[in-house]
């Protein structure tokens, strides 16, 4: 007998998808906005090509950062970095 399908005789069927797991363990990066070169950012945003975060995160960013706060980890990194880190920009998350 098919998933897809009621059984017979009780009138009624349910289809159980499994839900994406959305956190990956790392550290929950979904919920921040991170620092990521500035020309890097432009790229993207012209031919949709996947950005590297000072954290390590890649992704295509999609969404506004100005709307989540800053990633601890990318914020520690850029604040190391000094005056030699003019060139980062924040970038957006998915």
């Amino acid at each position: 007998m098919s998933t897809l399908e009621p059984e017979r005789g009780t009138g009624t069927g349910t289809l159980v998808e499994p839900t994406p797991q959305v956190s990956h363990g790392d550290g929950d990066h979904e919920r921040f906005a991170h620092y990521v070169q500035k020309d890097k950012i432009m790229a993207s945003a012209l031919d949709g090509t996947p950005v590297v975060a000072l954290c390590g995160k890649v992704w295509v960013p999609g969404r506004d950062p100005k709307k989540y706060p800053v990633c601890p980890m990318c914020k520690e990194i850029y604040e190391s970095m000094g005056s030699g880190g003019d060139d980062k920009g924040k970038g957006g998350d998915k």
